[in-house]
Protein backbone atom coordinates (compact mmCIF):
# COMPACT_ATOMS: atom_id res chain seq x y z
CA UNK A 1 0.00 0.00 0.00
CA UNK A 2 1.74 3.44 -0.54
CA UNK A 3 1.50 6.26 1.37
CA UNK A 4 -1.95 7.97 -0.22
CA UNK A 5 -3.49 5.37 0.03
CA UNK A 6 -2.74 4.23 3.84
CA UNK A 7 -3.65 8.10 4.50
CA UNK A 8 -7.34 7.16 2.88
CA UNK A 9 -7.55 4.51 5.82
CA UNK A 10 -8.92 5.98 9.23
CA UNK A 11 -9.02 3.79 12.44
CA UNK A 12 -12.50 2.98 14.41
CA UNK A 13 -11.31 6.10 16.71
CA UNK A 14 -10.80 8.98 13.58
CA UNK A 15 -14.32 8.21 12.26
CA UNK A 16 -15.84 8.63 15.34
CA UNK A 17 -13.92 11.67 16.08
CA UNK A 18 -15.29 13.03 12.46
CA UNK A 19 -18.91 12.26 13.56
CA UNK A 20 -19.43 13.28 16.94
CA UNK A 21 -19.12 16.98 16.67
CA UNK A 22 -22.38 16.82 14.32
CA UNK A 23 -23.75 13.28 16.68
CA UNK A 24 -22.97 13.37 19.93
CA UNK A 25 -24.41 10.45 20.96
CA UNK A 26 -22.45 8.49 18.35
CA UNK A 27 -20.55 5.53 19.90
CA UNK A 28 -18.08 3.28 18.63
CA UNK A 29 -20.53 0.34 19.60
CA UNK A 30 -23.05 2.08 17.84
CA UNK A 31 -20.80 1.88 14.53
CA UNK A 32 -19.95 -1.36 15.47
CA UNK A 33 -23.55 -2.19 15.30
CA UNK A 34 -23.84 -0.89 12.61
CA UNK A 35 -20.74 -2.91 10.71
CA UNK A 36 -22.93 -6.00 12.32
CA UNK A 37 -25.76 -5.39 10.43
CA UNK A 38 -24.50 -4.64 7.02
CA UNK A 39 -25.23 -1.16 6.35
CA UNK A 40 -21.26 -0.84 6.43
CA UNK A 41 -18.26 -3.12 5.58
CA UNK A 42 -14.61 -1.75 6.54
CA UNK A 43 -11.87 -3.19 5.51
CA UNK A 44 -9.67 -5.63 7.87
CA UNK A 45 -6.00 -5.42 8.57
CA UNK A 46 -3.93 -8.81 9.03
CA UNK A 47 -4.30 -8.45 12.92
CA UNK A 48 -8.13 -7.20 12.95
CA UNK A 49 -7.98 -3.80 12.70
CA UNK A 50 -10.97 -1.95 11.09
CA UNK A 51 -10.29 0.80 8.09
CA UNK A 52 -12.16 3.12 7.02
CA UNK A 53 -12.59 5.36 3.73
CA UNK A 54 -14.27 8.58 3.56
CA UNK A 55 -17.22 6.63 2.02
CA UNK A 56 -17.77 4.79 5.47
CA UNK A 57 -18.00 8.07 7.17
CA UNK A 58 -20.66 9.80 4.36
CA UNK A 59 -22.87 6.07 4.85
CA UNK A 60 -22.60 6.74 8.50
CA UNK A 61 -23.29 10.04 7.97
CA UNK A 62 -26.33 9.10 6.00
CA UNK A 63 -27.59 6.41 8.44
CA UNK A 64 -27.38 8.61 11.57
CA UNK A 65 -29.28 11.47 9.77
CA UNK A 66 -32.14 8.59 8.87
CA UNK A 67 -32.31 7.77 12.32
CA UNK A 68 -32.15 11.05 13.98
CA UNK A 69 -34.36 12.92 11.84
CA UNK A 70 -36.53 10.57 10.46
CA UNK A 71 -36.43 7.58 13.01
CA UNK A 72 -36.33 5.19 10.08
CA UNK A 73 -35.76 1.41 11.13
CA UNK A 74 -32.49 0.08 10.02
CA UNK A 75 -33.96 -1.88 7.09
CA UNK A 76 -35.72 0.92 5.43
CA UNK A 77 -32.49 2.93 5.34
CA UNK A 78 -30.20 -0.09 3.94
CA UNK A 79 -32.78 0.08 1.09
CA UNK A 80 -32.80 3.82 0.42
CA UNK A 81 -28.87 3.66 0.73
CA UNK A 82 -28.36 0.93 -2.06
CA UNK A 83 -30.34 3.93 -3.86
CA UNK A 84 -28.61 6.43 -2.79
CA UNK A 85 -25.15 5.27 -2.89
CA UNK A 86 -25.83 3.02 -6.32
CA UNK A 87 -25.82 -0.48 -4.66
CA UNK A 88 -22.18 -0.35 -2.97
CA UNK A 89 -21.02 -3.91 -2.40
CA UNK A 90 -20.91 -3.07 1.10
CA UNK A 91 -24.88 -3.59 1.32
CA UNK A 92 -24.97 -6.37 -1.34
CA UNK A 93 -23.25 -9.99 -2.42
CA UNK A 94 -20.49 -9.06 0.63
CA UNK A 95 -17.46 -10.98 0.55
CA UNK A 96 -17.20 -13.29 3.45
CA UNK A 97 -15.68 -11.27 6.36
CA UNK A 98 -11.98 -13.05 7.36
CA UNK A 99 -12.27 -13.94 11.27
CA UNK A 100 -10.24 -13.23 13.46
CA UNK A 101 -8.70 -16.38 15.05
CA UNK A 102 -4.80 -15.26 17.03
CA UNK A 103 -2.66 -17.46 18.46
CA UNK A 104 -1.20 -16.11 22.37
CA UNK A 105 1.99 -15.13 20.61
CA UNK A 106 -0.29 -12.82 18.18
CA UNK A 107 -2.52 -11.12 20.45
CA UNK A 108 0.35 -10.41 22.88
CA UNK A 109 1.87 -8.60 19.74
CA UNK A 110 -1.63 -6.99 18.32
CA UNK A 111 -3.02 -5.24 21.75
CA UNK A 112 1.03 -4.52 22.96
CA UNK A 113 0.66 -6.89 26.16
CA UNK A 114 3.13 -8.63 28.25
CA UNK A 115 2.73 -12.75 28.83
CA UNK A 116 1.62 -11.47 32.84
CA UNK A 117 -1.29 -9.09 32.13
CA UNK A 118 -2.92 -11.43 29.33
CA UNK A 119 -2.49 -14.58 32.27
CA UNK A 120 -4.21 -11.73 34.50
CA UNK A 121 -7.00 -11.43 32.40
CA UNK A 122 -7.52 -14.88 31.98
CA UNK A 123 -7.22 -15.81 35.37
CA UNK A 124 -10.27 -12.75 36.40
CA UNK A 125 -12.53 -14.13 33.39
CA UNK A 126 -11.99 -10.98 31.29
CA UNK A 127 -11.11 -13.45 28.10
CA UNK A 128 -10.14 -16.54 26.60
CA UNK A 129 -8.94 -18.56 24.01
CA UNK A 130 -11.05 -21.19 22.50
CA UNK A 131 -8.95 -24.34 20.74
CA UNK A 132 -5.77 -21.67 21.76
CA UNK A 133 -6.87 -19.20 19.48
CA UNK A 134 -8.33 -15.58 20.45
CA UNK A 135 -10.85 -14.15 18.40
CA UNK A 136 -11.84 -10.54 18.05
CA UNK A 137 -13.61 -9.74 20.78
CA UNK A 138 -10.95 -11.17 22.76
CA UNK A 139 -8.46 -8.58 20.88
CA UNK A 140 -10.40 -5.76 21.93
CA UNK A 141 -10.44 -6.56 25.40
CA UNK A 142 -6.74 -6.91 25.41
CA UNK A 143 -6.42 -3.74 23.14
CA UNK A 144 -8.84 -1.96 25.86
CA UNK A 145 -6.72 -3.00 28.98
CA UNK A 146 -3.42 -2.28 27.74
CA UNK A 147 -4.96 1.04 27.09
CA UNK A 148 -6.09 1.24 30.99
CA UNK A 149 -2.69 -0.02 31.77
CA UNK A 150 -1.56 3.26 30.97
CA UNK A 151 -3.80 4.81 34.22
CA UNK A 152 -2.46 2.32 36.58
CA UNK A 153 -5.34 -0.23 36.10
CA UNK A 154 -5.25 -3.58 36.00
CA UNK A 155 -7.36 -6.86 35.52
CA UNK A 156 -7.98 -7.08 39.29
CA UNK A 157 -9.61 -3.48 39.03
CA UNK A 158 -11.67 -4.51 36.42
CA UNK A 159 -13.83 -7.50 37.67
CA UNK A 160 -16.71 -4.42 38.30
CA UNK A 161 -16.33 -4.06 35.11
CA UNK A 162 -16.86 -7.41 34.23
CA UNK A 163 -19.77 -7.82 36.79
CA UNK A 164 -21.66 -5.14 35.16
CA UNK A 165 -21.38 -6.16 31.36
CA UNK A 166 -22.42 -10.01 33.21
CA UNK A 167 -25.66 -8.15 34.33
CA UNK A 168 -26.44 -6.23 30.78
CA UNK A 169 -26.31 -9.75 29.37
CA UNK A 170 -28.84 -10.77 31.87
CA UNK A 171 -31.23 -7.93 30.39
CA UNK A 172 -30.70 -9.26 26.96
CA UNK A 173 -31.52 -12.44 27.94
CA UNK A 174 -34.11 -11.58 30.06
CA UNK A 175 -35.78 -9.53 27.03
CA UNK A 176 -35.20 -12.16 24.36
CA UNK A 177 -36.53 -15.23 26.02
CA UNK A 178 -39.89 -15.09 25.27
CA UNK A 179 -38.99 -14.75 21.51
CA UNK A 180 -36.98 -17.45 21.74
CA UNK A 181 -40.27 -19.38 23.50
CA UNK A 182 -42.32 -18.84 20.86
CA UNK A 183 -40.08 -21.75 18.21
CA UNK A 184 -41.71 -20.17 15.66
CA UNK A 185 -39.88 -19.86 11.96
CA UNK A 186 -37.46 -17.16 12.24
CA UNK A 187 -37.30 -16.95 15.75
CA UNK A 188 -33.74 -17.23 16.36
CA UNK A 189 -32.74 -14.89 13.92
CA UNK A 190 -35.26 -12.15 15.25
CA UNK A 191 -33.95 -12.97 18.62
CA UNK A 192 -30.14 -12.48 16.91
CA UNK A 193 -31.07 -9.26 15.77
CA UNK A 194 -32.90 -8.29 18.80
CA UNK A 195 -30.40 -9.24 21.53
CA UNK A 196 -27.57 -7.59 18.82
CA UNK A 197 -29.78 -4.21 19.05
CA UNK A 198 -30.37 -4.27 22.91
CA UNK A 199 -26.69 -4.72 23.39
CA UNK A 200 -25.70 -1.78 21.12
CA UNK A 201 -28.35 0.12 23.14
CA UNK A 202 -26.91 -0.77 26.48
CA UNK A 203 -23.69 -0.27 26.01
CA UNK A 204 -24.89 3.94 24.80
CA UNK A 205 -26.22 3.85 27.86
CA UNK A 206 -23.91 2.35 29.71
CA UNK A 207 -21.64 5.48 28.09
CA UNK A 208 -23.64 7.65 28.87
CA UNK A 209 -23.71 6.78 32.42
CA UNK A 210 -20.26 6.68 32.85
CA UNK A 211 -19.76 10.06 31.25
CA UNK A 212 -22.41 11.51 33.52
CA UNK A 213 -21.08 10.27 36.35
CA UNK A 214 -17.46 11.36 35.22
CA UNK A 215 -18.47 15.21 34.88
CA UNK A 216 -20.10 14.70 38.18
CA UNK A 217 -17.18 13.64 40.05
CA UNK A 218 -15.06 16.74 38.25
CA UNK A 219 -17.89 19.04 39.31
CA UNK A 220 -18.94 20.05 35.80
Amino acid sequence: MNAQAARSHMSIGEVLAMLQGEFPDVTISKIRFLEGEGLIEPERSPSGYRKFTHLHVEQLRYILTEQRDHYLPLRVIKDKMAEHFGRPRALTDRPDRQEVRLSRAELLEAAGLDEETLAELEDYGLLAATARRYDEEALNVARSVGALARFGLRARHLRAVKAAAERECGLVEQTIAPILKRRAPGAIGEADEAARELSALLLDLHASLVRTGVRTVLGR
